[in-house]
C-alpha cells in the first residue's frame, strides 16, 4: 500500500496493536498534577522516551507522540502557545528514536487532540480559527517526520471538520477517533453510527476512524461495532480507556486492569476493529495483554451482542436509542 509506514502496516497485517495512555504513564514517572506533558518533550525527553519504549517492548505497532495538547490554544494555558513547532518537533524525534531501536517496524503517529475550546455556533471559536490552530500543529508533526496524523478525542462535527480539513493535503494518512462518553454519544451529540456514515459521505475520508477514551472498554466495543456497521470497508480503531477512575488513598485508580484486556481485544476485533489499543488508565501491561491476545489469534465470529460485552467486560453505560440529528455535512 505505498511507501508510507502506516499504509504498509495496514497492507501487511490484518490486525495492529496501538499503544496505551501517555498521560497516565508520565504521571507515574513524575509529571506533576496540572503539569504540561508536552513540555517534557524538551525538558525531560528521557521520561517520554521511557513511555514510548515501554509500549514498544509491550508489542505496540503504533505509538502516539506526546502531543495530545500540543496545539496553540492548549499550550497557551501553560504560557507555551508560541512553542507549537518546537514541542511537536521534539516529540516526533523522541518517538522516532524509540520506534527505530528494534528490528520490526513501529509507526509514529502524530497525536492531535481537541483545542479545548467550543466552536461556533455553540462557543466563541470560529471554524477558520480552529482550522488554523489544527493546521499549525499538523504541519509541525508532518514536517518532523510523523508517519500518520492521529486526530483523537473529538466531540463535535465542527471540530471534526476543522481538524480533518487542517490535516488534509499534507501528504500523510489521517486517523480520526471520537470519544463517545455521554450516553452513547460524544459530548456534543455525535453517535457512533452517524460517525460511520460521515466517513462514507465525506469527500476526504480518513484512512481510519474509530472510538477512543470514553467511559470504559465495554462502551468502546459497542461503539466500534456501530461504526463498523455504518462504515463497511473502513479501517476501524478501538482505543478504550480503563473505566471511570476512583479516588482512593490520595491516588486515582482505574477499575479495568490488564487481565481484562484479552477479552476486550477479542470483542473489539469481532466488533470490526483492525487497530486495537488503550487509553486513559492503561500502561504497558495492558498493551502486552492485547498483544498476546492478537498474536494468539481471534477466532472469526459474529459481532458481539450487548449481553456478551456486558458479561465479559462489565455494564455498558447507556441504552441504545435512535435520535434525530442534523443533516450530514460533506467536505
Amino acid at each position: 500500500m505505498g511507501d508510507n509506514a502506516f499504509e504498509r502496516l495496514l497492507g501487511e497485517r490484518v490486525l495492529a496493536v496501538a499503544d496505551g495512555a501517555m498521560g497516565t504513564v508520565l504521571f507515574e514517572l513524575g509529571l506533576e498534577p496540572g503539569g504540561c506533558p508536552e513540555l517534557l518533550n524538551v525538558e525531560r525527553p528521557d521520561l517520554v522516551a521511557k513511555a514510548h519504549a515501554g509500549y514498544v517492548e509491550a508489542g505496540s505497532d503504533i505509538i502516539l507522540t506526546n502531543t495530545f495538547g500540543g496545539n496553540r490554544a492548549r499550550l497557551g494555558l501553560h504560557r507555551a502557545g508560541e512553542r507549537v513547532a518546537e514541542l511537536n518537533t521534539a516529540a516526533v524525534a523522541v518517538a522516532r528514536k524509540e520506534a527505530e531501536r528494534g528490528e520490526r517496524t513501529v509507526v509514529v503517529a502524530g497525536s492531535i487532540g481537541p483545542t479545548g475550546e467550543l466552536l461556533e455556533p455553540v462557543g466563541p471559536l470560529s471554524t477558520a480559527a480552529a482550522v488554523e490552530i489544527f493546521a499549525e500543529q499538523a504541519e509541525a508533526l508532518a514536517a518532523a517526520g510523523a508517519d500518520v496524523l492521529w486526530i483523537e478525542t473529538i466531540s463535535s462535527w465542527e471540530e471534526l471538520d476543522a481538524a480533518t480539513s487542517a490535516a488534509a493535503g499534507l501528504g500523510l494518512p489521517v486517523v480520526a477517533t471520537l470519544s463517545f462518553d455521554t450516553n452513547g454519544h460524544t459530548m456534543m451529540g455525535i453517535s457512533p453510527s452517524d460517525f460511520g456514515r460521515w466517513w462514507g459521505a465525506t469527500d476526504r475520508p480518513p484512512q481510519a476512524v474509530g472510538a477512543n477514551c470514553g467511559v470504559g472498554p465495554a462502551d468502546v466495543v459497542l461503539a466500534t461495532g456501530a461504526i463498523a456497521t455504518a462504515a463497511p470497508g473502513a479501517v476501524v480503531v478501538a482505543k478504550g480507556n480503563c473505566g471511570i477512575p476512583l479516588y482512593k488513598e490520595g491516588d486515582l485508580s482505574y477499575p479495568t486492569g490488564p487481565e481484562a484486556m484479552a477479552d476486550y481485544a477479542e470483542l473489539a476485533v469481532r466488533a470490526g476493529a483492525r487497530i486495537v489499543g488503550a487509553c486513559c488508565g492503561s500502561s504497558f501491561d495492558h498493551i502486552a495483554a492485547i498483544r498476546a491476545r492478537v498474536d494468539a489469534g481471534v477466532a472469526a465470529g459474529p459481532a458481539p451482542a450487548r449481553h456478551e460485552i456486558e458479561n465479559r467486560l462489565g455494564r455498558v453505560s447507556f441504552r441504545e436509542k435512535t435520535a434525530p440529528r442534523r443533516t450530514r455535512r460533506r467536505h
